[in-house]
């Protein structure tokens, strides 16, 4: 089991890897350095391995399915993901890592959006969509992280080790996290410089293609996560909407002893069925959801246990 692992999710980034690679050998050099190559053309496997990184590969293309793979294979005390694009600065690493051995952080976030993003990106359209993402989560999940779809992380083994990847893109940074909120996990926020990519380097990431599977990762990851707030939102519209369907035929019925409008009572009858099915629903996997995090933490109580015979062998 390595001490440190620096983390390194590669598609063609022949240009910037090397210099990626000997800037934390510098700043850590102890750590052991992993490229991930997803089916990269241009060479950027051969340059990482030519420079003392160990190489290997994931084949389904998509940063979470490398990302799946770097969490299976490495065992590590603390793990440091950073993009091979050398657009975050390997100078924070070590704060990063202190955080996570010495005061037991679960997820240190290098939070790009309160320095110097804003001004190095030069794409205004990913500033948009990263403020947005950054409140609906917050909004929703009651929670205060500064930046959500950062590239640069360290990890505790427990949370790597317990954490389920189901994206198989770019959301993968929501999908992380969405589940460090929900699981009550501890997390801190460094404020990193941020430098835009040099020239010559091409993003892989799809403004608005990707933007909207983030979209879609947090909808559904807030009806797993909140399952009574998503389906009692749900409740509360069916059941205003039946209301101001039934409010027009029943001051009729008052007035006349008539029900002219079965069709409009009838559909609001049905209406007001759902909502009542939407609020159980919600009831009933909120149950779930509970039952859920009490066995999570009881498999964490088991990674514990396997954290500390591993050690004793050693």
């Amino acid at each position: 089991m390595d001490k440190i692992a620096v983390l390194i999710p590669c598609f063609n980034e022949s240009k910037t890897i090397k210099k990626v690679i000997m800037d934390w050998k510098r700043e850590l050099p102890e750590a052991q350095i992993y490229v991930y190559d997803n089916n990269s053309t241009d060479g950027t496997d051969v340059i990482a391995r030519e420079i003392g990184a160990i190489v290997r590969y994931e084949y389904q293309q998509g940063k979470g399915n490398v990302i799946r793979r770097m969490f299976r294979e490495v065992d590590a005390e603390c793990y440091i993901m950073v993009d091979g694009d050398d657009t975050y600065p390997a100078e924070y690493g070590r704060e990063m890592v202190d955080k996570v051995i010495n005061k037991k952080v679960d997820m240190v976030i290098g939070d790009r959006l309160s320095s110097t993003y804003f001004e190095e990106n030069k794409r205004p359209f990913h500033n948009f969509g990263n403020n947005i993402v950054k409140k609906t989560i917050n909004n929703l999940f009651k929670s205060n992280i500064n930046d959500i779809m950062t590239g640069y992380r360290a990890f505790g083994y427990q949370f790597v080790k317990s954490f389920p990847v189901l994206s198989r893109g770019f959301e993968i940074e929501t999908e992380m996290t969405i589940h460090a909120v929900d699981k009550n996990m501890m997390i801190e926020n460094i404020v990193i410089d941020y430098r835009d990519r040099p020239d010559g380097s091409v993003s892989k990431l799809n403004t608005y293609v990707d933007g909207v599977k983030v979209l879609r990762t947090i909808v559904r990851l807030y009806k797993n996560y909140k399952p009574f707030q998503f389906f009692g939102i749900i409740a509360l519209g069916l059941a205003v909407l039946s209301i101001v369907m039934f409010i027009p035929v029943f001051v009729v019925y008052l007035k006349t002893g008539l029900v002219p409008n079965f069709p409009t009572l009838i559909v609001s009858g049905f209406v007001a069925l759902g909502a009542i099915v939407s609020f159980f629903s919600g009831l009933l996997l909120s149950c779930i959801a509970e039952k859920e995090r009490r066995e999570f933490e009881f498999r964490l109580c088991l990674l514990d246990l396997y954290w500390k015979i591993k050690n004793e062998k050693k």
